[in-house]
């Protein structure tokens, strides 16, 4: 009777200092290309359980910047869980190389898809060369959490889960339908197949051009909670949800297009709903969420020459020939000296380059000086002697954080604000991917447990998200974090 009496003790001191440390869930959600001026354009649109509701109930960190460059999703997604930057957790791109060839920042060829007949679940998180918060949170708790991350992307859905996530799932756009792949499991759980089958099946193009695309990822992260119990085991979980439909929308048609308008807009009473169900399911104040975004979105070329701001377009199809074309007639060669503009990044062919009997050095300060005279050329680095180039330090910190030795490209290309890559024409859409704050400036709000509310104006970083959030939870940060917990958050 004694030894059931201590036992029972033992076990309610362990709920009472479980509902103390930490929250039953962590819900970490990053809105694809959503500048963080979206908070405020659409904000008397906006509901009172969604957007409004974060920003009313929790604490709003209204001046959190990208730290490094290229700011794109694969960084965006594994920056923000992992508190670290490309030279050190070595996405250094949506692509990058790796072994001397361009891959995809989550390609596994290893692994085999799980869910359909395509190769669309070929992907897993083993490039990413840290931990993640979801990573350090089974840790803590002896892999007793649960991790889960769902996305219509599959990087934003592996990256932000990590490496010992339960699993990961993406939407497959020619079967319809979410994946995963043989590094979380062998076969769907019959839950994920059930919402599969209630699935429309629209025109994929109607799906990431329209609300439905966040719809069906809202429906499948709600599936997770209530088929995996996630925050209802007696044990801290955590789900990752990122919403991609966002930047589809942003490349096709631009910041100010009525489409990016539905979108936040439709997002936002996704979100209210989203919330609602985390109250009745987990509990009002029992589960943590926190939202960002992983990179922003420029406005658009024409819009900007519309309204007289400078802007242009740098023909990355045109520039590559253009380049070794130079580069051939500086040299007397017929070699081909370099492999790529990828990341506005310069690709040397160090191959052709000794083929040829050049001197590398030469051929790097050729490449320099070639992009030194383009008028929309800012500036131009060789990143093996970039203490030595004159630039500003935060652009010279961004370039350093951003540039991975062995996956990066070896000169970097920055142009000047409100010019950006274009393929074939510009038109009324955009892209990102460089240092400025169109680019650069992300929302980032907390709310729910331990969260009071608030807003500080004080400068932080991506990578200050992930400490911010392990310091509330009681974990230990990822292993690769160069970021700090926002004191004003975790005060």
């Amino acid at each position: 009777m004694k030894k059931q009496l201590l036992t029972f003790v033992m076990l309610l001191i362990s709920v009472v200092a479980f509902s103390q440390d930490r929250p039953k869930l962590v819900v970490g959600i990053v809105v694809d290309q959503m500048r963080w001026d979206y908070l405020y354009r659409y904000y008397e649109e906006y509901e009172s359980g969604g957007f409004r509701r974060l920003m009313d109930e929790g604490f709003n960190c209204e001046n959190c910047m990208i730290n490094y460059i290229p700011s794109v999703t694969g960084i965006g997604h594994s920056s923000a869980f992992t508190g670290s930057v490309p030279s050190i957790h070595g996405i250094a791109g949506n692509s990058f190389l790796l072994n001397g060839k361009t891959v995809n920042c989550v390609a596994d060829p290893s692994v085999t898809t799980v869910g359909s007949d395509t190769n669309a679940g070929q992907y897993s998180p083993r490039n990413l060369l840290v931990t993640t918060i979801g990573d350090e949170l089974k840790t803590a708790t002896n892999w007793q959490s649960k991790v889960i991350g769902v996305s219509y992307k599959n990087r934003a859905a592996i990256l932000p889960a990590g490496h010992s996530a339960d699993a990961a799932y993406w939407f497959d756009s020619k079967a319809l339908r979410f994946i995963t792949s043989t590094y979380y499991m062998q076969q769907l759980p019959e839950w994920v197949n059930k919402y599969n089958r209630n699935i429309k099946k629209l025109p994929v193009e109607e799906i990431q051009y329209s609300p439905y695309g966040n719809e069906i990822v809202v429906g499948m992260a709600r599936a997770a909670v209530e088929n995996e119990k996630l925050g209802q085991r007696g044990q801290t979980d955590m789900l990752t949800v990122s919403f991609s439909c966002t930047d589809m929308v942003g490349h096709k048609y631009g910041t100010h297009h009525e489409k990016t308008h539905e979108q936040y807009v439709n997002l936002d009473r996704q979100l209210a709903d989203f919330f609602s169900f985390l109250d009745k399911e987990v509990g009002k104040g029992q589960y943590l969420v926190f939202l960002t975004a992983d990179h922003g979105g420029s406005n658009g070329i024409l819009q900007n020459q519309e309204h007289r701001i400078p802007a242009g377009g740098f023909f990355v199809d045109r520039e590559e020939p253009a380049l070794n074309a130079a580069l051939c007639k500086v040299f007397n060669t017929e070699e081909k000296l370099t492999k790529s503009i990828m990341n506005y990044q310069v690709v040397l062919d160090h191959e052709a380059i000794a083929r040829a009997g050049i001197e590398e050095c030469k051929v790097r300060h050729a490449i320099v000086d070639h992009f030194n005279h383009h008028p929309m050329v800012q500036y131009c680095v060789d990143m093996e002697n970039i203490l030595n180039s004159s630039v500003p330090s935060l652009i010279r910190e961004k370039m350093i954080n951003g540039y991975n030795r062995e996956r990066s490209g070896d000169i970097q290309i920055i142009l000047k604000p409100a010019h950006y890559n274009v393929w074939k024409e510009i038109d009324g859409g955009t892209t990102h991917s460089a240092w400025n704050p169109y680019d650069c400036h992300i929302p980032f709000v907390l709310m729910g447990w331990g969260v009071s509310h608030g807003s500080t104006q004080a400068e932080c970083h991506i990578t200050d998200i992930a400490p911010t959030v392990c310091a509330l939870i009681h974990v230990q940060a990822p292993n690769g974090c160069i970021g700090n917990p926002v004191i004003q958050v975790t005060k």
